[in-house]
């Protein structure tokens, strides 16, 4: 598509002072919104008719640690299934304070996104309705997708804790029985 697609198009002249940049390349539309405007463009794009960005599909960000300010973005991808089209989002997000508005409110799939975004790069989401780690263990020390973070870094040590009442705590206690009764005298 072109830089003047017709969404793009529509998108600066509905949101202009909410809206940084925008551009396209091969298709692949992208728009850079204020963070301090996000709840109110992220409605937009959801309730709006003519764009209709009703599937949230992906929250990621990236860190450009000495290469440009702010450091962060906060990466968004919307799907419009009713239109078929896609839209990029970003939102610069400064080191001093990593922090922008949740979207559990609009889009409930945005809380496992939003965790993985705090787990990985430290970014928090204001308003989120449980921002705890979701692929480390809560002693993890630091964010282990930003740029500065010591690759040669242990972390602590935690002893493995019981999961009472899920599959994988069953199973886990019927092998170890089995285990038992195997090596047990005359087993």
């Amino acid at each position: 598509m072109a830089e003047d697609s017709p969404t793009l198009q529509y998108l600066k002249e509905r949101l202009a002072d909410g809206i940084l940049d925008t551009h396209a390349f091969r298709g692949d539309q992208t728009i850079v919104v204020r963070r301090e405007r996000l709840c109110e463009t992220f409605r937009t794009f959801r309730d709006d008719p003519k764009l209709a960005f009703n599937f949230l599909t992906d929250i990621t960000a990236v860190d450009y640690l000495g290469k440009r300010e702010p450091r962060f973005e906060v990466v968004y991808h919307l799907y419009s299934m009713p239109r078929g089209e896609r839209l990029r989002v970003k939102v610069p997000v400064p080191e001093a304070d990593p922090v922008v508005d949740s979207l559990t409110p609009l889009w409930k799939g945005a809380n496992w996104l939003e965790r993985e975004v705090w787990d990985m790069f430290g970014i928090r989401f204001l308003g989120h309705p449980d921002l705890r780690r979701i692929l480390l263990y809560e002693e993890f020390q630091g964010h282990p997708l930003r740029k500065d973070y010591p690759v040669n870094l242990w972390q602590p040590l935690v002893p493995e804790r019981e999961v009472a009442g899920t599959f994988v705590d069953e199973r886990s206690r019927n092998k170890l029985t089995r285990l038992k009764q195997k090596l047990a005298p005359g087993g």
